[in-house]
C-alpha cells in the first residue's frame, strides 16, 4: 500500500479493483473523470456546472480564478491537460444527467466501493484520484515536471516531496505509461 501524508495512491491494478467496486456504471464515469482529470474535488463539481470550459481541440479544460476556491492555491488561474483517456472520460462525464455527489457522499462510496472489491480502504478519500493521478504523471514523464506541478496547481516542491521515488513496480509503471498516453499531446 502506498500512503502519502495518511492519502492512498493507487496503482493500476488497485484502481481497476476500486473501480469495479462502484457497480452503477454514473459513478464508474465519475470515478474515471476525477482520477484522468486530476482536479479536486470541487473543481470537478464546478466543471459540470461548465461544460463551456472544455476545449476538445486542445485537450484542455480552463480552470478560472473562481472553480478552484482554494485559499493557498499556487495560480489563479490553471489549465487541466488532458491524456486520451481524459478525453474520453471527460466526453463520458458531461453526457451524465446524475451529478457529483457531496465531497463527505463521495469519499463513504469510495470506501464502501474499496471494501465492496477487497481493496483495504485505508487512505482513501476524494484526495486519492487527485494524487494518484499526478504520481502517474511523475512516473511517465519526470522530464516535465514543472508542467505537471502547474497542471495540478502545485509547486515544483511539492512534487518533488510528495510523487517522486514512489516505489511502483517496473509493471505498474509501463501500465500507467499507458494510462497517461497522450496527456498535454505528448
Amino acid at each position: 500500500m502506498i500512503l502519502k501524508k495518511g492519502v492512498r495512491i493507487l496503482t493500476p491494478n488497485e484502481y481497476e479493483k476500486l473501480r469495479d467496486g462502484a457497480k452503477k456504471q454514473h459513478h464508474q464515469i465519475m470515478l474515471d473523470m476525477a482520477l484522468f482529470s486530476g482536479m479536486r474535488y470541487v473543481e470537478l463539481k464546478r466543471f459540470q456546472e461548465h461544460p463551456e470550459w472544455l476545449n476538445k481541440q486542445r485537450k484542455t479544460i480552463y480552470l478560472p480564478p473562481d472553480a478552484q476556491q482554494k485559499k493557498k492555491r499556487k495560480f489563479k488561474d490553471r489549465y487541466v491537460y488532458l491524456s486520451n483517456m481524459g478525453m474520453y472520460a471527460v466526453q463520458l462525464f458531461l453526457s451524465l444527467k446524475e451529478k457529483l455527489p457531496s465531497i463527505q457522499a463521495w469519499d463513504e462510496n469510495l470506501k464502501r466501493w474499496a471494501e465492496k472489491s477487497g481493496l483495504d480502504p485505508t487512505g482513501i478519500s476524494a484526495k486519492t484520484t487527485r494524487k494518484t493521478w499526478e504520481s502517474w504523471l511523475v512516473v511517465s514523464y519526470p522530464d516535465k515536471i514543472p508542467l505537471i506541478c502547474m497542471n495540478q496547481g502545485h509547486s515544483e516542491l511539492t512534487a518533488m516531496a510528495h510523487y517522486q521515488q514512489l516505489p511502483f513496480t517496473r509493471e505498474e509503471k509501463e501500465e500507467i505509461k499507458v494510462r497517461t498516453s497522450g496527456w498535454m499531446g505528448l
